[in-house]
């Protein structure tokens, strides 16, 4: 049985946080979060919003903008992530996606039974974006719509990592899975984003760290084996949006390089729009011009004009 218990957010009011119990793992107790704002009257139904890897709900405007739409908002923090990071846990690490299904199937039910929504929009950011999808095609739950920011839909990078390096990477976690994969991180992003740092955002350090958690080769494996799931074709139930940046920039070359603010410096968008039509039957895909890699974390322009595509997509295909 899942224990749940619900306290004030970290965020503050009106944010309340409930705690999901599960099973221990090979690393011991086991949580995942499910933060929740409702909305005045009488919501019109829910949304639940997955954030993406080295990151956590704190996109407030975001909860703000389906809020004013009668939205109840919810935001769940995966197990060993953000909020539901342990500290015998290994930040993020999992090494099959498939553990992820039981923190969806536990907000889904909360939202669906307990709460009686029987219209839920599916919101998720990056690495959120291919978990979330592999998910609801294989639930085959009837979705009102499912928003995709920027989401991981393949490797990034030599096309050799996704050939030869994949099939390296399979081999070495099949026997060493917490072998560290070794990548540079500048922290442009997460510098530009902070407000105590170059930007305008206000989020913890700890949960969303400058730069960003260790990668290990039993996760990547995991995750390529989530890509060639989706690369086989999904078939989620609902209009699907799916937003990116127009442009990529994965080797910016300082600091001050303007590529910084204007691109996405984390994945390939050529990649994103390839793979879009993988998801479902029905899929809108936008590139919204300067934006960075959160469409929603954008300069003022770039995410209004993101913020506007939300807006005729929800209004042609979700609202009713």
């Amino acid at each position: 049985m899942i224990d749940r218990t619900s306290t004030t957010d970290v965020l503050g009011e009106p944010y309340e946080a409930e705690t999901i119990r599960f099973p221990p793992d090979a690393e011991g107790p086991v949580v995942a979060t499910l933060v929740r704002r409702r909305a005045p009257g009488t919501a019109v139904g829910a949304v639940l919003h997955v954030h993406g890897f080295s990151d956590y709900f704190f996109q407030t405007g975001l909860a703000d903008w389906w809020v004013e739409r009668g939205y109840d908002f919810y935001a769940l923090d995966l197990r060993k992530c953000g909020r539901s990071r342990l500290p015998h846990q290994t930040a993020h690490y999992v090494d099959d996606l498939h553990e992820y299904d039981a923190d969806l199937d536990a907000s889904w039910h909360r939202i669906t039974e307990r709460d009686g929504h029987q219209r839920v929009v599916i919101v998720a950011h990056s690495t959120g974006g291919l978990i979330t999808p592999l998910w609801a095609s294989e639930r085959g739950h009837q979705l009102a719509g499912m928003a995709l920011n920027s989401p991981w839909f393949d490797l990034q990078g030599p096309a050799i990592m996704r050939g030869v390096g994949t099939a390296a990477i399979k081999r070495i976690a099949g026997r060493r899975p917490r072998t560290e994969f070794k990548r540079k991180i500048e922290g442009y992003y997460t510098r530009r984003l902070h407000h105590e740092l170059e930007g305008e955002w206000e989020f913890d350090l700890e949960l969303k760290p400058e730069g960003s958690f260790p990668v290990y080769l039993g996760w990547l494996a995991a995750i390529r084996a989530g890509h060639a799931r989706l690369h086989a074709g999904l078939d989620v139930q609902g209009p699907v949006l799916v937003l990116s940046s127009d442009a990529t920039e994965l080797a910016p070359k300082g600091p001050e390089d303007e590529s910084i603010d204007t691109r996405d410096i984390v994945l390939d968008v050529e990649q994103i729009r390839r793979w879009s039509p993988a998801v479902g039957r029905h899929v809108t895909y936008v590139a919204v011009p300067s934006a960075i890699h959160d469409v929603f974390l954008s300069a003022k322009a770039a995410r209004e004009r993101a913020y506007d595509e939300l807006d005729r997509w929800h209004a042609a295909y979700v609202a009713r």
